[in-house]
């Protein structure tokens, strides 16, 4: 059985130097090495990188899902890598047999599309957005789900050429879901893995402040480019109720039915509706694409 050969994909807008080195130092200290290393700067100069490292700066902000685009085809091109790891660059790999036991997943199973790490703060801590399912699950117990976490993951390249790569036009949020959809759709597994843990400060998603238009706008195409067409209203439905409960009257509100309303006129890429039996399957794993 031979191991999948590793590479990683970190994103950067130049804001953090030092915790991208941290990081990269904890790449580098993998018992697995990983097969190739390339940094995307998403409108921002690169400052100086280890030896071995490929630096890609981008002339404007292409957003996560542009920016991990451009990584994965450079990955792609070299020809050498398996299995892509991404990772936040304010993220830090506190183990040393992480990409090992990701290699030995991906050996051990071909259908392994996507394994999600566990994202845990410097105490240890994981906090309830960070765990892929629905209620107030145990954050150490893993197994297969229906999507993952963007700070910390891996995909199979071999899945990524079946299903494609992010979608440009969501720039942030919700575009791991998309992801996710189009893989399952496409027969492939996704495992939530807590043993493979990316120390990553504690935050909240509310800190950009694009956060609550593009998670409105994201969602309504998430729905209209995934789902059949008789679950996108009782989807979109189903999170507009959430959202208003959650949701204090005010700036973030407005700037939420902004976005949902910016979703539903404006194009949302290719629409490739998922089949009913992945639906069901998605019911079997807990989570049914209409919540």
């Amino acid at each position: 059985m031979s191991r999948a050969r590793v590479g990683v994909a970190v994103l950067t807008m130049g804001n953090r130097p030092v915790e991208l080195l941290a990081l990269l130092d904890s790449v580098a200290a993998q018992d697995h090495p990983a097969t190739r290393v390339v940094v995307v700067s998403n409108g921002a100069p690169l400052g100086e990188l280890p030896d071995g490292v490929t630096g890609i700066e981008l002339p404007e902000n292409l957003g996560v899902s542009g920016g991990r685009n451009v990584a994965m085809d450079r990955l792609r091109e070299f020809g050498d890598v398996d299995v892509l790891v991404d990772l936040d660059d304010d993220g830090l790999l506190i183990d040393k047999d992480v990409f090992s036991r990701v290699a030995d997943l991906y050996a051990e199973d071909p259908a392994l599309g996507i394994v999600s790490f566990r994202i845990a703060d410097e105490t240890g801590f994981t906090q309830r957005r960070h765990v892929p399912r629905l209620g107030n699950s145990d954050p150490m117990r893993g197994g297969r789900v229906t999507t993952f976490l963007g700070g910390g993951h891996a995909l199979s390249m071999r899945m990524l050429e079946r299903v494609g790569g992010w979608p440009d036009d969501f720039f942030f949020t919700h575009e791991e879901t998309d992801l996710a959809w189009r893989a399952l759709d496409d027969g492939w597994k996704i495992l939530y893995a807590p043993e493979l843990v990316l120390q990553h400060p504690r935050t909240a998603p509310t800190r950009h402040g694009v956060y609550y238009r593009m998670t409105a706008r994201n969602r309504v195409w998430l729905a209209k480019r995934n789902l059949p067409a008789l679950l996108v209203p009782l989807y979109l439905a189903s999170w507009t109720a959430l959202t208003l409960a959650r949701t204090r009257p005010g700036p973030g509100l407005r700037a939420w039915f902004g976005g949902f309303a910016e979703g539903v006129r404006t194009p949302c890429g290719e629409r490739r509706p998922m089949r009913w039996s992945t639906v069901w399957h998605m019911a079997r794993l807990g989570r049914p694409p209409v919540v």
